[in-house]
């Protein structure tokens, strides 16, 4: 079973002009399909050609031997799981279930934003920042390098940004804090976080 590139959840102009059609062009058609490719030529004629991404991930996590198949797999899973995290006329506050947890797990929204900022912007070199529901079953904001991923972790992803400096130069330069901002603040997928916390 061949990992297959997953189409956008939106048409390539719909997060615009935050998020334009030319960055995605090299982020999904470029940046994202390479891990494709290359994932699929590391497991080809392997135990793993034929598993899950999921189950590729968690096989390959921590095994110095499979680097680059975790290095691919994860990439694959965190750059779908990005895709999702944003909608069109996104952002904003919460609604629903997980504003509530995100007050009583904050204390507020806004102690919710100053931590993923904090995370999002101190991510050293390329990462993702994220809000996750930890092994407490509290959520939590964390942040990971590279390719690695919270699933590895115990923990439950519910949105995530990517810091990678190829997701936000051609819109944003080197301005990292308002890329952030612009994606709490524009196109965060509220629903999708409550899909997952639901989930």
């Amino acid at each position: 079973m061949a990992i297959e590139l997953p189409a956008l959840p939106y048409e390539s102009t719909a997060l615009e002009p935050y998020i334009t059609a030319h960055t995605l062009s090299f982020h999904h058609g470029k940046h994202h399909n390479a891990y494709v490719v290359n994932l699929n030529n590391l497991i080809k004629g392997t135990d793993l050609e034929s598993a899950s991404l999921e189950a590729i991930i968690q096989a390959s996590a921590g095994d110095a031997a499979k680097a680059g198949i975790f290095n691919n797999s994860a990439q694959v899973w965190n750059h779908t799981f990005y895709w999702n995290s944003m909608k069109q006329n996104g952002g904003g506050l919460p609604t629903g279930a997980i504003a509530a947890k995100i007050d009583a797990d904050f204390g507020s929204y806004e102690k919710f934003v100053e931590a993923f900022k904090a995370a999002a912007t101190t991510q050293f070199g390329s990462g993702w920042a994220w809000l996750v529901v930890g092994a407490d079953g509290k959520l939590a904001v964390t942040k990971t390098g590279n390719a690695d991923t919270p699933i590895v972790h115990g923990q439950k992803p519910l949105i995530t940004i990517d810091v990678w400096e190829h997701a936000y130069y051609l819109d944003f330069q080197n301005r990292r804090p308002d890329y952030i901002s612009t994606f709490l603040d524009k196109l965060v997928n509220w629903d999708f976080a409550n899909a997952n916390l639901a989930g």
